[in-house]
């Protein structure tokens, strides 16, 4: 009894400590309401003040936009400047061009058969009559025994028509010589005709041995294309049979070729000129550069050998031919080559292609004038070599062009040059990139 009395007693006591508690948790500070407020106010006028920074940080923004954007759309455009430069003594072209061996020739078979054996392969250099393959012709040399056998057969029978002949000559001479009265004319002329006969007989003979013996000679000679033999000193480029392979004599479309053989030394180098260039290089043996890219700089002199004279329509090109020596075998048939011309200056000046202006009149320059104004001038166009652009009339040495002219810019405008930094020296340090312009200096209240 004394013990549950004691358990309900602490319980009692517990419970009322959390009463305590609760009562505790439940109570407000008075100045809590106060602070909240104080400080909703103070993160309101926070953002007020940031609102207006911002505002006015971008106002002040806009209006500077749109001073530059007035400043810069009144300012006179910026153009990039060249002046114009002499034309040198020699004027180098550079065209692309494509290698070609001296001599290429694809052998065919010229018997009919199949392949026996073959002695050459791709890159193998070869000599002139050496054999590179060998063909088997059992046709032909059936076709060649019965030819010999039908050559005997006439030679004999030449041998029975000339006995005749023989015979019927003597028969004739006696009775040709016999006294008048024991023959009878008749008879003489019937022996005259016998041996006429057999004359005739004994020609036809031999007319049908010298035929049999020219088929001989025929079989005799395409035998002798069982052994496919190089045509001349060069390169195997090419093999196009294997032992077994089936081979028609022949070179059209449906007939597989043997070899083909290439002769690389002279090598052939093919260039196509433009038309504003062709005559020049008509007029005599111009030197010539041959390079190879990727083979490390390495040069090639030669000279231009022959040229088409005559322009291609579709291309308005010419072809022309360099021949260059090659005896160490380094260039090869088909190759990508750049081939440099010396020419002749035709022009005045040389200008960068990007300083001519192309309109509906004809080709036009800008030029820029002391006072800083653009001007527009025809010009005509000596020799045309892609990046630079020879210039006949329109253009003196020294004038200064702008380049890459905007359609925007017309006759008599003002604009600004740009001008490429100054080299630098030793000892000085680089000059910053300068640009000038014709108009006055503006005052500080409009450069703001």
């Amino acid at each position: 009894m004394h013990a549950k009395d004691d358990t309900l007693g602490t319980a009692g006591g517990d419970n009322g400590a959390v009463s305590e508690d609760r009562d505790n948790s439940t109570r407000f500070d008075p100045d809590t309401g106060r602070r909240l407020k104080k400080a909703a106010i103070i993160f309101v006028v926070v953002l007020v003040v940031a609102f207006i920074a911002v505002r006015v940080d971008r106002f002040f923004k806009d209006r500077s936009v749109a001073e530059e954007t007035q400043q810069s759309s009144s300012a006179p455009p910026l153009v990039d400047t060249i002046r114009a430069e002499p034309v040198g003594a020699v004027q180098r072209l550079s065209l692309p061009g494509q290698t070609a061996a001296w001599h290429s020739s694809t052998i065919y078979a010229r018997v009919n058969g199949y392949v026996g054996k073959w002695f050459v392969d791709i890159g193998d250099h070869v000599h002139q009559g050496q054999v590179m393959a060998l063909i088997e012709t059992p046709d032909l040399d059936a076709q060649l025994a019965g030819a010999r056998a039908g050559l005997q057969a006439a030679e004999a029978q030449v041998l029975v028509r000339r006995a005749q002949a023989e015979f019927a000559k003597s028969t004739y001479d006696r009775w040709r010589d016999s006294p008048k009265g024991v023959v009878s004319e008749q008879e003489r002329e019937q022996k005259h005709s016998d041996f006429d006969s057999a004359e005739a007989s004994l020609k036809s003979a031999e007319a049908d041995v010298a035929l049999d013996r020219a088929h001989v000679n025929q079989y005799v000679a395409l035998a002798q294309f069982k052994q496919v033999t190089a045509p001349y000193d060069g390169t195997v480029s090419q093999r196009d049979i294997d032992i077994g392979n089936l081979v028609t004599a022949g070179s059209t479309s449906s007939t597989t070729s043997l070899y083909v053989v290439t002769q690389n030394d002279p090598m052939r180098v093919f260039v196509d000129v433009p038309q504003s260039a062709a005559p020049d290089l008509m007029q005599g043996r111009i030197p010539v550069e041959v390079q190879v890219p990727g083979s490390e700089g390495r040069t090639y002199s030669g000279n231009v050998t022959r040229t088409a004279e005559a322009i291609n329509q579709q291309a308005r090109t010419m072809r022309v031919e360099v021949d260059i020596p090659n005896s160490k075998q380094t260039l090869v048939p088909g190759m990508y080559v750049k081939v440099g011309f010396g020419l002749q200056p035709k022009g005045l000046v040389q200008v960068p292609a990007a300083a001519l202006i192309f309109r509906s009149s004809g080709p036009q320059v800008a030029r820029v004038d002391k006072t800083g104004r653009l001007t527009f001038h025809d010009v005509t166009i000596a020799r045309d070599d892609g990046n630079a652009v020879e210039l006949g009339s329109g253009v003196s040495q020294g004038d200064e062009l702008a380049l890459n002219v905007s359609s925007q810019i017309g006759e008599g405008e003002l604009v600004k040059v740009s001008r490429p930094p100054a080299p630098v020296q030793p000892g000085k340090a680089p000059v910053q990139e300068a640009t000038t312009s014709a108009q006055p200096p503006q005052s500080p209240t409009a450069q703001r």
